[in-house]
């Protein structure tokens, strides 16, 4: 006598061939990972900080909207990157200030290089020390005030990223 035939489609019948089931679905990247939060809190301020300096020299003045770009980007990078971790929040602050001070001095160079006839990058690389005395002595209340709205928009963000 032959064994009567499962229905087709039908896994758990007797004698049936199991048809696979689809693949599950991969995992959620990690985000408690408090290096590779730094990592990209860095690599945002790097980026920011070249961008707010092209514009300010673009421009030839400083925008405070872009300051507090800046410290959004690098504390929503950490917070989004790296999750909950109450280190990334400070970090994030500390780097926005960073960015900011090296766009200042980016956009010192654009505003130098036109001025003297030479490539910012040239004055940037190897007029580095005059960079710095001039952002010395033109720096005034507006200069700290970005710093500020910078690094409370990199511990606001962060914080508000990794929720």
């Amino acid at each position: 006598m032959s064994q009567p035939v499962p229905p087709p489609g039908n896994p758990f019948a007797e004698g049936a061939t199991p048809t696979p089931y689809p693949m599950a679905p991969p995992p959620a990247p990690a985000r408690d990972n408090v290096g590779l939060g730094l990592v990209a809190a860095l690599v945002a301020a790097l980026v920011a900080g070249g961008v707010y300096g092209g514009i300010a020299g673009a421009v030839e003045r400083e925008i405070g909207w872009a300051a507090i770009g800046v410290g959004f980007l690098v504390g929503f990078a950490a917070g989004k990157v790296g999750g909950r971790n109450p280190v990334l929040p400070v970090v994030s602050a500390v780097l926005s200030l960073g960015a900011v001070y090296c766009g200042q001095l980016v956009a010192i160079a654009i505003l130098g290089g036109k001025e003297l006839n030479i490539p910012a990058t040239e004055m940037f690389f190897e007029h580095f020390d005059m960079l710095t005395e001039v952002w010395g002595e033109s720096k005034d209340a507006m200069t700290f005030l970005f710093f500020a709205l910078a690094a409370f928009a990199a511990f606001s963000g962060s914080k508000k990223a990794a929720q």
